[in-house]
């Protein structure tokens, strides 16, 4: 199996809901169910691997507070190196839709300050070579982002080859946001993107042509991939074919953090070097797994089981 490793967010979400129409200033509603639980791009796509099995580095920091000991004691070993900011933990508060959307809340907290340094400090001695790091958080991690041209030089010296899953923007798809996302698809191996990332990033109103038109920014050999939700996943492959995979029909209870996991199961597909389509079927079928299940799992053995 080729090497693992994710470098981003971290964080911690507290997910309630459902909640609809949205309360008026100053009232209160009941919702039916609450999770306190790991988040963050990077949290959520190492959750998946810690289930899978699957092994793997992760390069992170957390707050100085209880919240930042809290997350480190979820990932035991994964998170022994991981440098707490003197800042508090970054949390989101994820209010769920009977639709199945979401409307976050977040803070600032410890993201913005992790950096380049604290990323080559716990990935040195990773083995990265021959394998797929997995760069998210992008528009949060704002020192380590600064520094992504360095990171990319440093990335292809351990010979890895990076998987970027951007994020949504807080201040949305500006032009310059599109840009640099442009210029750093200009140094990946891999791109994972949900489909409304990838029309809005080419202008291309169809999926399948703007993830070609992707590919054509990419270096030689790229893969493509656009998430879809319930229409599941398709692939522009190395060699420019097109991959499919459909998702299954399920409950959806809520949709945090399901391309997160999507990017779990395709990479961890991906580093055992099964075929394409094989990749997207293991990401559409571990996501539709946890979007659909609570408290959320990850496992496959039980698909039949009530949420």
């Amino acid at each position: 199996m080729k090497p693992l490793a994710v470098i981003g967010n971290v964080n911690v979400d507290l997910i309630m809901g459902p909640a609809a129409p949205w309360p008026q200033p100053g009232t209160e509603i009941i919702v039916d169910h609450n999770e306190l639980r790991v988040g963050g791009a990077a949290g959520n796509t190492a959750l998946a691997w810690m289930a899978l099995g699957t092994p793997f580095t992760i390069a992170a920091n957390i707050g100085d507070d209880q919240f930042g000991r809290w997350l480190q004691g979820e990932f035991g070993a994964y998170a022994s190196a991981w440098p707490a900011r003197p800042e508090g933990t970054t949390i989101s508060v994820g209010i769920t839709h009977p639709d199945g959307e979401r409307t976050f809340f977040t803070t600032k907290g410890h993201l913005p300050h992790f950096s380049l340094g604290d990323t080559r400090t716990m990935l040195e001695n990773s083995g990265l070579a021959g394998g797929y790091v997995l760069l998210c958080g992008s528009f949060l991690t704002d020192a380590l982002t600064r520094d992504y041209a360095a990171l990319f030089d440093w990335l292809d010296a351990q010979g890895a080859s990076v998987a970027l899953d951007t994020g949504w923007p807080l201040d949305g798809w500006t032009e310059a946001n599109c840009a640099a996302t442009r210029a750093w698809l200009g140094r990946c191996r891999l791109a994972l993107m949900n489909e409304i990332e990838t029309t809005t990033l080419t202008g291309v109103a169809d999926p399948i042509e703007a993830a070609r038109a992707l590919k054509a920014i990419m270096p030689e050999g790229a893969i493509v991939v656009v998430k879809r939700g319930p229409d599941g996943a398709v692939a522009i492959g190395a060699d420019g074919a097109l991959h499919e995979a459909a998702a299954p029909k399920v409950d959806v209870i809520d949709t945090i953090g399901a391309g997160d996991v999507f990017n779990a199961g395709f990479l961890d597909a991906l580093a055992r070097q099964e075929p394409l389509t094989a990749c997207l079927q293991a990401g559409v079928a571990i996501a539709s797994r946890a979007v659909s299940t609570f408290p959320r799992r990850y496992d496959m053995s039980h698909q039949g089981d009530a949420a």
